[in-house]
C-alpha cells in the first residue's frame, strides 16, 4: 500500500432502539447500507467492507456485490467491530482504516479523504477525526452535541457532552462558542489491536463516549476542522424520508 492509502469499514447493525432494521431501509429502492457502500466507493479506498452480525444485511450486501465481513454479535461499539474486521483481514499495524457509519448515505467524500490524510500526516496520533465550529448557544448547551477541546496541533484534550470550554467571564462574541465533534474516525490498525484489550474508563462510563477510553489509555486523537460539513444522517424514519428526497433531487 502507498503512504496515503486507506481502507473503509462500514459497521451495520440490524438492531436499533430508535429504528430497527435501519441498514436495510430502502432509499429510492436501494437499502441504505448499499447506498453508503456506493458512496464510499467514490473515495477510491483500497477496500470498502461492510461489517455486520446479521444474515439479512449480509444477504443484501451479497445481492449488491458489496464485500461483507461477518462479526460477533457481542460488540458494544463500532470500534470493537472494526477491530475484529482488521484482525480477520490480517491488515498490517501501520495501515489506516476509516469508519464510515452505515447511516450516512450523504457523507462527503472530502471528509473521508481529510481524516485519512490527517492520520497519515500526524504520525503520533492513533486516531483522526473532525469537528465544526458551534455558532448557536442552544446547540452548544445540547448534551446530544458532543464538544471537543484540542491544542494548537489539533490533538484532543477532552470530549464532553457538557459545554466546553466554559466561558467564565462571558467574553464570547456569540459567533463561536466551541467545536462540535463529528463522528467520523480514521484509525491505525495497531491502535485497533490495542483497543480490544483496553478496559472502559470512568469518564467513558459517565459521558457515554468511547473515544474517552483511548485518551485515558494514552492514545492521541487528532482533530481537524471539517472542510465540508457532513450531509444529513439517518436516525429516524422521518430523516430517512428527508434523505431520500435529497438523493432524488441529486439524480434529477
Amino acid at each position: 500500500m502507498t503512504e496515503t492509502a486507506f481502507r473503509i469499514v462500514i459497521p451495520a447493525r440490524y438492531r436499533s432502539s430508535r429504528f430497527p432494521g435501519k441498514p436495510l431501509a430502502l432509499i429510492a429502492g436501494t437499502p441504505m447500507v448499499i447506498r453508503v457502500y456506493q458512496q464510499a466507493l467514490k473515495s477510491n479506498a483500497v477496500d470498502v467492507v461492510v461489517a455486520t452480525d446479521d444474515d439479512r444485511i449480509r444477504q443484501a450486501c451479497d445481492d449488491a456485490g458489496a464485500p461483507v465481513c461477518m462479526t460477533s454479535a457481542e460488540h458494544l461499539t463500532g470500534t470493537d467491530r472494526i477491530a475484529e474486521v482488521a484482525g480477520l483481514m490480517k491488515w498490517a499495524a501501520d495501515e489506516v482504516v476509516v469508519n464510515v457509519q452505515g447511516d450516512e448515505p450523504l457523507i462527503p467524500i472530502s471528509t473521508i479523504h481529510q481524516v485519512a490524510a490527517n492520520l497519515h500526516r500526524f504520525k503520533g496520533a492513533s486516531i483522526a477525526t473532525l469537528a465544526s465550529p458551534i455558532t448557536d448557544r442552544d446547540e452548544f448547551a445540547d448534551p446530544n452535541n458532543v464538544k471537543v477541546v484540542f491544542d494548537h496541533q489539533g490533538m484532543a484534550h477532552y470530549f464532553s457532552r457538557a459545554p466546553i470550554p466554559f466561558d467564565r467571564d462571558a467574553v464570547a462574541d456569540g459567533s463561536h462558542f466551541g467545536f462540535r465533534h463529528l463522528g467520523l474516525y480514521a484509525y491505525r490498525v495497531g491502535f485497533l489491536q490495542r483497543y480490544s484489550t483496553m478496559k472502559e474508563c470512568k469518564y467513558e462510563a459517565l459521558e457515554k463516549l468511547e473515544q474517552l477510553r483511548a485518551l485515558w489509555h494514552g492514545e492521541r486523537i487528532h482533530v481537524d476542522v471539517a472542510k465540508e460539513l457532513p450531509g444529513m444522517g439517518v436516525d429516524t424514519p422521518e430523516q430517512l424520508v428527508q434523505v431520500e428526497q435529497l438523493i432524488l433531487k441529486q439524480t434529477v
